[in-house]
């Protein structure tokens, strides 16, 4: 079922759109299966889980962290993250900032916007990200390499895609407001039940789980 799920993904998906495999909950072995596909891209939102399957699988695996992460459970998530897409608040920036300064490591990261009309989504405000981005000097082992969001879950696809919107209108402002930012180039949106609308609007990277691997596992 996954190599047969991630076969008709990569069909569909258009050239430039990353496809980052949402495994929390699930496995090794359906991890394994899909790395056999040919899949590398892998998203998972526990640290404990995260860094269990980092020594487990092959080294070459791009780890993407995609959950709230607490400054107290870097050390089991940075030293295997290939980027955290879920920066989410300046305290948690900082925090990866010193712990890469005393680890002489760079971290890639994406700002978390909160674009869903959920009260409790996590996330940056518009100009929020505006003012952070024109901070980012202050960041020495840190590279700002996009955006990433989650729409408002509902049924009402004029509602998704006017959030893909919105993210997309800060996302192309923050480009053209800091050419500086050599790597900013990645917009994370899109998750199993609305990636095409996102790449519709400008996704180059969507993050899909239940599509690939079914319901959890455990």
């Amino acid at each position: 079922m996954i190599a047969h799920n991630l076969e008709e993904l990569y069909k569909e998906l258009p050239q430039g759109v990353r496809l980052v495999a949402v495994s929390k909950f699930h496995p090794i072995s359906e991890l394994l299966e899909a790395y056999a596909m040919g899949q590398r891209a892998f998203g998972e939102n526990r640290p404990q889980e995260m860094a269990a399957k980092a020594v487990q699988m092959p080294q070459d695996v791009e780890w993407h962290f995609i959950g709230h992460l607490q400054t107290n459970k870097l050390k089991l998530v940075l030293p295997y993250a290939y980027i955290v897409e879920s920066v989410d608040s300046v305290h948690l920036l900082d925090a990866i900032e010193g712990w890469a300064g005393l680890h002489d490591r760079t971290v890639r990261v994406l700002l978390e916007v909160h674009i869903g009309a959920e009260e409790t989504k996590q996330g940056f405000s518009d100009s929020e990200v505006l003012q952070l981005l024109s901070a980012a000097g202050e960041y020495h082992h840190i590279v700002f390499c996009g955006l990433m969001g989650m729409a408002s879950h509902t049924d009402d696809e004029e509602a998704v895609a006017a959030d893909f919107a919105r993210i997309k209108a800060l996302f192309d402002r923050c480009s053209e407001s800091f050419p500086q930012l050599g790597d900013f180039r990645q917009l994370s949106i899109g998750m199993s039940d609305d990636w095409r609308i996102a790449v519709r609007y400008g996704s180059t990277e969507v993050r899909i789980g239940t599509a690939i691997f079914g319901p959890r596992s455990y």
